[in-house]
């Protein structure tokens, strides 16, 4: 008998009757649905007994195969324990409503029919998207180290980086069903002030200029450019935050610094440091980006192009998180 638990895939489709008096959670998966005996006997409205049996003598005649057509799943009861069940797939509740005669056995593997293919389509079209989103996410590595010319740790660590992001299936099927369910934290965030912003650059400038490292224009602002994207990461909307977490502010300071040019030199150096400060003042654990991560993270959002903003972001959210 095939043993398994619900998995993280699986899908709870509600089936009602045409006359709307029963309704009943179905599980999808594995191509196909399943129900519980209770659920089977309440579909067709007949004692469990009764179904019992008919589950015997379709086993006993050798019309279906057991391990085939039957799964444990666990289920949670109304004591708040969770048990193995065993649930019976669509075969063998069409074998049971031919032989209990019930008109609803028919109106069921309609639905299911329907269900069924509509969930083959829409996973389909979900794998599609996987698959486009995982190669520009890839792409964008490969981009990144050829035009860069990086064959040392800085490299090593993009690739790990978008192992760490692509570890699951599970989170990028999130991602492409619209559903990147990323936490929003309960962090107190600090707003990074530009008095703040401005006298951190200034220090980075006057150490790398002990080094010889800076040039003139180092940390020379245009425009304003600077003020304008931290009052932009602090708006709101009716009075909500436009961006709702402390992470997904941190991740555009980076990504807007480094895009917007708001300087005239040095613009990635800057982003590096507002974004490790802003996560300092949020309390944000940073054990993930070290050093050269933070470097790789910056060469990768320089390289990304403008339709790869959202992976991006969602790239560096993930690291935080």
């Amino acid at each position: 008998m095939n043993n398994k638990t619900l998995a993280h895939d699986s899908t709870i489709a509600i089936y009602q009757t045409d006359d709307g008096l029963l309704t009943v959670d179905v599980c999808i998966e594995g191509e196909t649905v399943w129900l519980s005996l209770n659920q089977i006997a309440e579909l067709f409205g007949r004692n469990k007994s009764v179904i019992s049996k008919h589950l015997k003598n379709i086993f006993s005649s050798e019309e279906l195969a057991r391990n085939s057509v039957v799964a444990k799943f666990a289920t949670t009861a109304a004591d708040g324990k969770t048990y193995q069940v065993e649930h019976y797939n669509l075969d063998m509740i069409i074998s049971v409503g031919y032989r209990v005669n019930s008109k609803r056995g028919i109106q069921f593997r309609q639905w299911a029919s329907r269900v069924l293919k509509e969930y083959l389509i829409q996973g389909y079209t979900v794998n599609q998207t996987t698959i486009y989103h995982l190669q520009q996410t890839v792409n964008l590595l490969s981009d990144t180290l050829i035009k860069e010319n990086l064959v040392d740790n800085t490299g090593g660590y993009i690739l790990q980086i978008i192992q760490e992001y692509a570890k699951t299936w599970d989170t990028l099927l999130r991602y492409d069903e619209k559903r990147f369910d990323l936490p929003i934290t309960s962090k107190l965030h600090i707003a990074l002030s530009y008095e703040t912003a401005l006298e951190a650059i200034q220090n980075l400038k006057e150490d790398i200029q002990g080094k010889g490292e800076n040039t003139t224009f180092f940390g020379q602002e245009r425009h304003d450019a600077l003020q304008a994207i931290l009052g932009n990461l602090e708006q709101t909307f009716d009075g909500i935050p436009v961006y709702s977490s402390c992470e997904e502010r941190a991740a555009h300071l980076l990504y807007f610094i480094i895009k917007d040019h708001p300087f005239n030199d040095g613009n990635k150096r800057i982003a590096s440091l507002l974004f490790l400060i802003q996560l300092k003042q949020d309390k944000i654990n940073t054990q993930k980006i070290n050093d050269v991560g933070l470097t790789a993270l910056t060469l990768l959002m320089a390289q990304s192009s403008p339709q790869q903003k959202e992976i991006t972001i969602q790239l560096i959210m993930s690291l935080l998180l």
